[in-house]
């Protein structure tokens, strides 16, 4: 998934966001961006980009049993049943269409 675009290496970095840290939080984090051979800035960036993109995914993406998952399929696979109230509303025009 490509929630967010690559950011290219020069792109301008025009935005600006604070953190506050404990002195242990800062250590591990610069000890982490370190051995990541990255400024403390680019790992904490790359670091929450990552848990953005799985935070979003989480969203989508529901994980279920295999026979929840084949009950799931066989709805979809029914006929579709008749929906007198979907019909009613579909067969009148839109709001925005009756200014």
């Amino acid at each position: 998934m490509a929630a967010t675009k690559p950011v290219r290496k020069n792109a301008s970095k025009s935005s600006r966001i604070g953190l506050r840290a404990t002195p242990e939080q800062e250590a591990v984090l610069r000890l982490a961006a370190e051995i990541s051979r990255k400024s403390v800035t680019e790992f904490v960036i790359d670091s929450a980009c990552q848990a953005a993109e799985q935070a979003l995914l989480d969203q989508r993406i529901f994980m279920v049993s295999g026979k929840t998952y084949q009950e799931f399929l066989g709805l979809l696979d029914r006929p579709p049943q008749p929906n007198t109230g979907l019909e009613d509303l579909l067969s009148k025009p839109a709001p925005w269409d009756r200014l």
